[in-house]
């Protein structure tokens, strides 16, 4: 994790948003747990971004972008317009159909 203010203020410590905090019945701290990441940058209160969580933010969307895209193709056997991913068959008329 490698927390930043949004509003680049230069602040270097930050507020969890949503954590748990623990308390006995006297009301001393005994543990916490943040629930969800969300973090305030303690000097301004602007939103912090994580930047350690970039390089897997990246991965996943250039993985996204590589899904197979639907192609649409007359097929010659039933002479309909079908959308298809590569490797499919009409779904119509169950003839192969290969995609240039």
């Amino acid at each position: 994790m490698w927390l930043v203010c949004t509003r680049r203020c230069g602040g270097t410590s930050f507020r969890a948003i949503f954590a748990e905090v623990t308390v006995d019945a006297s009301g001393r701290y005994q543990s916490h747990e943040v629930v969800q990441p969300g973090y305030l940058c303690a000097r301004c209160g602007a939103p912090a971004a994580d930047l350690g969580a970039v390089p897997e933010s990246m991965a996943e969307e250039a993985a996204s972008e590589r899904a197979a895209v639907a192609v649409d193709i007359l097929c010659p056997r039933c002479e309909t317009l079908v959308s298809i991913l590569p490797g499919e068959d009409c779904p119509n008329c169950g003839a192969e159909l290969e995609v240039a």
